[in-house]
């Protein structure tokens, strides 16, 4: 019974790792490919894994491949999502046929608070050659 399952878990596994990587290759925008990716190799990685678990049905196995899905699947998620959000800040373009942008207007985004900042050292730049010219112009002989 645990051979049916195992490979039942495995054919399982290895399908959505291969629907990750026709998705790599299918979708339009990074932003799509992304969410598939991170989605569909989570999940057939954790088939795997738990199909590892039963075949080897030892103790130390076992729980390092809970312990292994327990990361990926805490990690995973949050990696995709701030490789996203570091995507959006960075100017990637979405789909010419998005029909939402949230983070276009969010005002307590991560985007938002980069593009403050970015506004900010801009006007200190600003400033700091304003600074530089009245430099120059005192240090500048009077005849």
């Amino acid at each position: 019974m645990t051979d049916i399952a195992i490979m039942i878990l495995s054919t399982i596994g290895a399908l959505f790792i291969l629907i990750a990587a026709i998705g790599i290759v299918k979708m339009p925008d990074f932003y799509s490919r992304l969410s598939v990716t991170i989605k569909a190799a989570t999940l057939g990685l954790g088939c795997i894994l738990i199909a590892a678990a039963l075949f080897f049905k030892e103790f130390q196995v076992t729980t390092k491949a809970i312990a292994i899905i327990f990361f990926v699947f805490i990690t995973s998620p949050v990696a995709g999502y701030l490789i996203g959000k570091v995507a959006y800040v960075n100017g990637t373009k979405l789909w010419k046929n998005t029909i939402i942008d949230e983070m276009k207007n969010d005002p307590d985004s991560f985007c938002a608070a980069v593009k403050d900042i970015d506004k900010m050292e801009a006007k200190e730049k600003a400033r700091e050659k304003d600074r530089e010219k009245d430099r120059l112009e005192r240090k500048k002989p009077e005849f």
